[in-house]
């Protein structure tokens, strides 16, 4: 009881202050696309992924948490209500203080993940903890963006496209060589496999196409698909590092041919020149 009470006096006061200090709607919207003009969060605030034959894109947990942040008078998070044995239960939720609007989710996380067609249990708190973070990150998202209006969503996703598009970091050359170099390190994915997928050479790539490498790099990060989903693995097996072929043409360039015997010379002998 001594718990819930204090729970109950901390949402009080936090509504109270919501009250005495409403948001400014038109400050705050500047204060997201603001927020927005960032390369580093443009780069990291959506997301995409292949669903039934179409391409499913949208805001990512970082932007969504910036545009909350920036936005104003929210209280959101997750919370895990109860661990059982082998699953834990937990809640997101954003809770808007001033309008009263409130998005939950509850959800159960199994204390096991799936690796190579094994599933594999998890029995160190820390690897729990995680595992229900980054479950309850898409809830969180979810939760976030019923809240807020859908037009500071859209106009936010669209200042994050300017930026992208107006980086002047580097010449984009450089920038997609830099993307297909962390694709390789990080996910095996060779550059016959991004270019497969996009039918067409690197070279020819544009801004539009180093955003949309960078929305599946971090749809990949944060286990929203799997390389599977977005490239062919077989055309990777069936490319050939040439090293075998050179090896070979090494070996034979370095035998020397056999001399053609003639009537003077016994056969199997050869003739040695002197001179």
């Amino acid at each position: 009881m001594a718990s819930a009470s204090r729970e109950m006096e901390e949402v009080k006061g936090q509504i109270f202050m919501a009250k005495q200090f409403p948001r400014n709607v038109f400050q705050a919207e500047q204060r997201v696309l603001d927020t927005c003009k960032r390369p580093a969060l443009a780069q990291v605030a959506m997301y995409q992924y292949p669903k039934g034959g179409t391409r499913v894109a949208g805001p990512s947990i970082r932007l969504a948490e910036a545009i909350a942040q920036n936005w104003g008078n929210l209280s959101y998070g997750i919370q895990e209500l109860e661990q059982r044995e082998g699953e834990s239960v937990a809640k997101a939720f954003c809770w808007d203080l001033e309008t009263n609007v409130r998005q939950e989710k509850v959800f159960t996380v199994k204390h096991s993940y799936k690796a190579k067609g094994t599933l594999k249990k998890l029995d160190d708190p820390r690897d729990i903890y995680e595992k229900v973070a980054n479950d309850g990150a898409r809830r969180l998202r979810s939760c976030i963006l019923g809240v807020i209006p859908g037009d500071i969503i859209d106009k936010a996703i669209n200042q994050c496209h300017e930026t992208l598009a107006g980086n002047s970091q580097g010449p984009l050359k450089d920038r997609i060589a830099n993307a297909l170099k962390h694709f390789k390190e990080q996910h095996r994915i060779t550059q016959v496999m991004i270019e497969t997928k996009f039918g067409y050479n690197a070279d020819s790539f544009t801004e539009y196409d180093y955003v949309e490498l960078i929305n599946i790099f971090n749809s990949l990060r944060d286990g929203m698909s799997k390389v599977e989903d977005w490239f062919d693995k077989e055309i990777a097996k069936q490319q050939s590092s040439g090293l075998g072929a050179d090896f070979q043409a090494e070996q034979k360039a370095e035998v020397k041919p056999d001399a053609t015997p003639t009537d003077d010379v016994p056969t199997g002998q050869s003739e040695l020149s002197l001179d």
